[in-house]
């Protein structure tokens, strides 16, 4: 499952980042790594983007960046 799938208050662990280049180095830089464990706190009103709390801070990335960030729901 990718983690753009993931509804508010999903806790989940990443397992792959499938972006190359650019957006995998930025995901990378703002700590989504393989063995994260993080979760979803909510969507903006239309769905875009999505903050997660991950590792005692928050994030908000696009769903379309969110499509390769392969995880595994806990």
């Amino acid at each position: 499952m990718t983690l753009d799938k993931m509804k508010p208050g999903a806790e989940c662990c990443v397992n792959k980042l499938t972006a190359e280049d650019r957006l995998g180095q930025r995901l990378m830089d703002l700590g989504v790594y393989p063995g994260l464990r993080l979760k979803v706190v909510r969507n903006a009103p239309l769905e875009d983007p999505m903050e997660l709390e991950l590792e005692g801070y928050y994030v908000s990335i696009r769903h379309e960046e969110a499509r390769f960030v392969e995880v595994e729901q806990q």
